[in-house]
């Protein structure tokens, strides 16, 4: 895999017209465009931050055909498929292989069930046996997931499957990135999953950042980022500064509640979000326009 830099793991805008609102084709395709037209290097789309847990398989399927059309082959677009039964992964995977246009597919630890290290590396070794040979992009989320996936069981899936070729590391463990990079080839791509640990995780050897802010500032996350990687670290140290309070505020209530409202107070989507999700509560969406206007996002 060649992809390095900054990535947008893209919300999945709803319509309010129901109560569980449909996804809105016009609002995505035109988020997908300013990414690219920003300098986003990649979309990864249905995501967690794409709340891909509440979208049916139809939609699921169609969210990501809408992404690759807009994007039509200016920058690659990640698949985001993630279950905790293996056999239904599987099946779904199935489908991906017949979408043109997905570059990689990115997978979650399966959830709920909190496996062991060995019954994850048999989980994601069946996906990309199943998928190869499109890349496998691991995403190791234990804050949603329950569960760490190890730097060992890593190195033992990058050697069994030569599909399996970047991580997500949203482990928020930055001496874990660091074993992560020491212990995989040099051509195994590690992605910071946490964008206020992704400078630090480019200074350890990351090469790059799967991105929630740039959502709402792709223009200046995708020069943070690039600014690291080309160790210009005063610039990029001053964008962190310049928009550190943002990466925090995203997580002010459930991801990505808070960044749909920063979206939808610069006019590019509506808040809604499905339940068990709710639109941040008025307090927090208060806050959130007074640090978009701060930061000078309502132009």
């Amino acid at each position: 895999m060649e992809t390095t830099g900054c990535g947008t793991a893209i919300v999945t805008p709803f319509r309010a017209d129901k109560s569980e609102g449909s996804i809105d084709d016009t609002a995505l395709a035109s988020l997908v465009n300013w990414q690219i037209d920003s300098g986003i290097d990649f979309i990864v789309a249905c995501g967690s931050t794409g709340e891909a847990a509440t979208l049916d398989e139809t939609e699921w399927l169609r969210a990501i055909r809408i992404v690759i059309e807009a994007a039509s082959g200016r920058v690659p677009v990640f698949a985001g498929c993630t279950h905790n039964c293996t056999r239904t992964l599987l099946r779904q995977a199935a489908l991906l292989r017949h979408v043109h246009g997905v570059d990689a597919i990115l997978s979650a630890n399966p959830y709920y069930n909190k496996p062991t290290q060995e019954g994850q590396f048999q989980h994601f070794l069946a996906l990309a046996r199943a998928v190869d040979p499109i890349p496998v992009v691991l995403y190791n989320v234990p804050g949603r997931t329950g569960v760490n996936l190890d730097p060992q069981t890593v190195v033992r899936l990058a050697e069994a499957a030569p599909n399996i070729q970047a991580i997500k590391e949203a482990s928020g463990r930055l001496p874990q990135i660091s074993e992560l990079v020491h212990s995989l080839p040099h051509n195994f791509k590690v992605f910071s999953g946490d964008d206020n640990l992704a400078l630090a995780a480019i200074g350890v050897g990351a090469q790059g950042l799967i991105s929630v802010a740039s959502n709402e500032i792709p223009a200046e996350m995708a020069r943070m980022i690039g600014a690291a990687l080309q160790d210009e670290w005063a610039e990029a140290r001053e964008l962190e500064r310049q928009y550190g309070r943002l990466f925090d505020a995203n997580f002010w209530e459930s991801n990505p509640g808070p960044v749909k409202t920063v979206l939808n107070l610069m006019g590019r989507t509506t808040d809604a979000v499905r339940l068990p999700l709710v639109p941040p509560a008025h307090a927090t969406r208060l806050k959130l326009e007074r640090l978009a206007g701060e930061l000078g996002l309502l132009k």
